[in-house]
């Protein structure tokens, strides 16, 4: 058993045992993340103990950890001062978290707790959505101006050192505040004092608009290997930066609700373990989708019932019914996968709906084709190994060969709608992830229906 584990067993038992000495040791031992983990899994009781046994510093950065769920919660289990305490000790954007992850009656009686010197650039900071850049940036970073010398600068620095957030860039500013490049610290520490910042300030080439969504901003710092984006205003005026840990936790808040919106997930996402999430909860989120799907796919039993009379006629063909249209479902699926996959990457722009058009049109033609004569030569030397009434007007060839076109023509049209659904859903401004999987899979299960006893209609002769 790792250390971590054997510090967190302890911790569980402390709580257990009511022991505070025991517990407080055991808190010291591990970090902010873990306690967070811990206090999520405890029960109300268990819960007030923690509250009132541990360090307000402490307890301040379990805070900024918890689900947004348990952050009001948790906040009311505090008296007044507690509270102010908790604003006062953690940075302005943990502090615009708190603020956003509770009610609007809460958010009122909180804000007053907060710091005369903080409440200026907090309630500057919850103009901006919870999901974008200026919602997710902090403020206390290095900001120095262009005419200073470098022992200005330092000199400048050293007075907010406590609370910046990093040094690895240093932005440089204009006298109206705008941003006109950046220094590292290497470049402060190895020209002399007398040296002027606009010396040895250095290009931003890459900013953010403070109102631009937090996933492009996270798509940024990943594309371009930065150690911090800055956030900008439409007059360059810098307002903060995005840092590595922010952009840790955007992509996986993105990319969880990009997983759960393809599984038919419907609502916000739960930052909530597994576990800990209500079955209430996990209950209505899966309901909508489920019941929207199962309305959609009674089309498939409208077709059924259209065609009833070619299955009547040849009931051998319910054999590869199944397949045609899984078939279908699997590679459509596969298809919106990628897509979504370039979106979120940032590969595709509204300009290239014709190039996904046409490269999945063919790759849905050569697996199609492929397949379909896979399933031909099946069908010609397998089936009648255990099926012996096929007509003689049809036979076995002829079979095969609408089994294989209705297999390539609903490969490739399920290739082809897997592609383009998530980029007209974006066109639209849907979540791209809302029409994948089991709307895809409903969808073009219905088609590869109509395709396959169409087909057999035609080439049969039923």
């Amino acid at each position: 058993m790792s250390e971590e584990a054997k510090d967190t067993r302890r911790m569980v038992e402390a709580i257990e045992e009511r022991d505070s000495v025991k517990f407080l040791k055991a808190a010291d031992a591990l970090h902010y993340a873990d306690l967070a983990e811990i206090f999520e899994g405890l029960k109300d009781e268990e819960r007030e103990f923690f509250a009132d046994h541990i360090d307000k510093e402490k307890f301040a950065d379990v805070i900024t950890d918890l689900p947004d769920t348990l952050v009001e919660e948790t906040m009311e289990r505090l008296d007044a001062e507690e509270q102010r305490e908790i604003l006062d000790q953690v940075s302005d954007d943990d502090r615009v978290d708190i603020l956003q992850d509770v009610s609007d009656d809460a958010r009122e009686r909180l804000l007053e707790l907060v710091e005369p010197d903080d409440i200026e650039v907090t309630k500057s900071l919850l103009k901006y959505g919870e999901h974008t850049a200026g919602g997710r940036m902090t403020t206390h970073f290095g900001k120095i101006h262009a005419e200073m010398t470098i022992k200005e600068a330092l000199r400048s620095l050293r007075e907010d050192s406590d609370e910046t957030e990093s040094f690895s860039r240093v932005y440089v500013v204009d006298a109206k505040e705008r941003l006109c490049g950046y220094v590292r610290f290497r470049d402060l520490a190895f020209n002399t004092w007398e040296t002027k910042i606009s010396a040895v300030q250095r290009e931003v080439t890459r900013t953010v608009l403070a109102s631009a969504d937090q996933e492009e901003a996270a798509q940024m710092v990943s594309k371009y290997d930065l150690f911090v984006l800055p956030v900008v205003d439409e007059q360059n005026r810098i307002l903060g930066i995005i840092t590595h840990d922010d952009v840790v936790e955007i992509l996986e808040e993105e990319s969880t609700e990009d997983m759960e919106k393809m599984a038919g997930f419907s609502g916000e996402i739960s930052e909530e373990t597994y576990l800990n999430t209500p079955t209430m909860t996990h209950f209505k989120r899966r309901f909508p989708w489920l019941f929207g799907l199962a309305i959609l796919a009674i089309a498939s039993g409208i077709v059924m019932i259209k065609f009833e009379h070619v299955l009547e006629s040849l009931f051998i063909l319910s054999l590869f019914l199944p397949m045609v249209v899984a078939a279908g479902g699997n590679t459509g699926g596969q298809a919106s996968t990628m897509v979504i996959r370039a979106m979120a990457l940032g590969e595709l722009d509204e300009g290239t709906l014709w190039r996904v058009a046409w490269k999945e049109l063919r790759l849905g033609l050569m697996l199609g084709s492929l397949l379909g004569v896979g399933m031909a030569i099946i069908t010609i030397f397998v089936v009648p190994m255990f099926y012996h009434d096929m007509p003689v007007e049809i036979g076995f060839t002829k079979f095969a060969i609408a089994v294989a076109i209705s297999l390539a023509v609903q490969i490739t049209s399920s290739t082809l709608v897997g592609s383009l659904l998530p980029i007209g859903a974006r066109a639209a401004k849907i979540d791209p992830a809302v029409v994948a999987a089991p709307a895809i899979t409903t969808i073009v299960d219905v088609s590869g229906m109509v395709i396959y006893f169409f087909v057999a209609k035609a080439i049969l002769g039923l």
